[in-house]
């Protein structure tokens, strides 16, 4: 295939492609640090454009993907230099495959016959970028991302189905990252990018989601406007953290959580033939009782805030799955490669929900928590060791220059922005949004969720989960740990 810079947009159409950042979508996203300058956002806006007509979505044939505009976008959403930014896209471009030749446009026709073949990635990326600017952003995804349309064909077996939601969200929801990136940043570039990668990424257990979770939808035009106009103000009527809580009644993530680990079927002994990323073939043999615990978490639009407090349990379960259960009393914590992806995919649930229908938050939602359960069954279920890990674990102020009684995060992010590994500055950038949003969570905040420990839990996890993967991936020559856990 031969290499090509992306030629189908001139100066003025990458400028609409990729503008001037926007303020996020709703109070829920990461708001931007101090800092910023017209240097850095000339910068920014360069590399966003060069990466997009220069290189590929994927940087080798096994796939894996090319994150330079996660990485400079971190970057700036926290304050780097221009010349920071700049240094980086040197280094991450090093390891780059040029953009190639799609073999013939992508249509409406021919849509479905092409998934999964990343030759077509420039031709998908075409596609989506006129859908996007004839139907706008939500149109999009709801018609090619959340419609039965292109998921579920009656006509096709099962190994030949477009299934464009399980593409979204396989290989470590890169693409729902990507996508989640364009969306809080107000970048239809990026957007129109994550699309295309979907429509080229292989499903990874294309029936672990259901057909029936794309039933006909149960929302009005009015529900829908309705639905989107309350969307960015998510969080605008509920304090950030009330002096006191009563948790609703139904199944809470944690609950689901607790049934998996008192189920013999996932013993860690068990899922070691899927340690080594293979979550295709765990959706594939297990996939059905997995996806029975997530239908079990209860989803219930009846109550005020759902969507939110769905959003905060799976904020707070991805983050406890990554810090508690990749710590132990006698290894400590491993700062595991797969469970980390769980944390920063979670801080775009706020910015993709916001553009959807309700009847896609729901599906979203769910899906979400169901693969979170998967990523973390296939890597050994790691037990949460809640009291140990706190206790052995108090001291969570900085030790660098910054005094102890000023803000800790602010040398964990300057640690994190600095370091050679993309994936720190994202990790670091994530946590300290949720210490931002949720660190005020008293004690007592998660009593009566059935997991064992989880009452003792409050708002300094993240910082704590911050501190620890500051000093791992400092420290490590690996950077993160890919062993999983054997261990129950």
């Amino acid at each position: 295939m031969t290499a090509v810079e992306h030629t189908c947009h001139d100066g003025t159409e990458l400028d609409a492609l990729f503008p001037t950042p926007s303020l996020p979508p709703t109070v829920l996203c990461p708001q931007r640090y101090a800092g910023s300058s017209p240097e850095a956002l000339a910068t920014l806006r360069y590399v966003l454009k060069d990466n997009h007509t220069k290189y590929h979505i994927f940087i080798n044939d096994q796939k894996w993907h090319n994150h330079i505009t996660h990485r400079a976008l971190a970057l700036y959403a926290t304050g780097a230099s221009g010349s920071l930014i700049e240094r980086l896209y040197k280094q991450d471009s090093t390891s780059q495959r040029p953009a190639i030749e799609s073999p013939e446009t992508i249509t409406e026709e021919n849509f479905i016959e092409h998934l999964g073949d990343e030759n077509f990635y420039a031709g998908y990326l075409a596609f989506f970028v006129k859908a996007i600017e004839e139907k706008g952003v939500s149109t999009t995804l709801d018609e090619y991302v959340f419609s039965e349309k292109h998921n579920f064909v009656d006509s096709q077996d099962s190994s030949t189905r477009p299934v464009m939601f399980a593409r979204f969200l396989a290989a470590l929801f890169h693409a729902f990252i990507h996508v989640g990136y364009g969306l809080e940043f107000g970048i239809p570039g990026l957007v129109a990018e994550g699309l295309a990668l979907t429509s080229v990424h292989e499903s990874q257990g294309p029936t672990f989601f259901p057909s029936s979770i794309f039933g006909h939808s149960s929302t009005t035009a009015v529900d829908e406007v309705t639905t989107r106009l309350s969307s960015l103000l998510l969080n605008s009527k509920i304090p950030t953290a009330p002096h006191k809580v009563e948790q609703p009644k139904g199944n809470h993530a944690f609950s689901i959580i607790t049934k998996i680990l008192r189920d013999s079927e996932f013993a860690p002994k068990k899922m070691e033939k899927y340690f080594n990323g293979k979550i295709h073939v765990l959706l594939t043999e297990r996939g059905d009782n997995i996806w029975r615990y997530a239908e079990q978490w209860t989803i219930d639009l009846s109550q005020p805030g759902e969507i939110e407090r769905k959003i905060e349990e799976c904020i707070w379960t991805t983050t406890i799955l990554y810090a508690i259960g990749g710590w132990s009393k006698d290894k400590g914590f491993r700062a595991d490669y797969f469970l980390m992806h769980l944390v920063t995919s979670s801080l775009f649930l706020p910015a993709t929900l916001a553009y959807l229908s309700q009847d896609s938050q729901v599906i979203l939602l769910r899906s979400y928590f169901a693969l979170v359960l998967a990523w973390w069954i296939s890597r050994g279920r790691p037990r949460p060791d809640i009291q140990g890990f706190l206790s052995a674990n108090s001291h969570h102020s900085s030790d660098g220059e910054v005094p102890s009684e000023a803000n800790s995060f602010l040398d964990i992010v300057l640690s994190g922005a600095t370091h050679s590994n993309e994936h720190v500055v994202k990790t670091q950038r994530t946590l300290a949004h949720f210490s931002s949003i949720y660190g005020t969570r008293p004690k007592g905040y998660f009593t009566g969720t059935e997991l064992e420990g989880a009452e003792m839990l409050d708002g300094s996890l993240f910082l704590r989960a911050a501190r620890l993967t500051d000093e791992y991936t400092s420290h490590n020559r690996s950077i993160w740990s890919f062993g999983g856990f054997p261990e129950d």
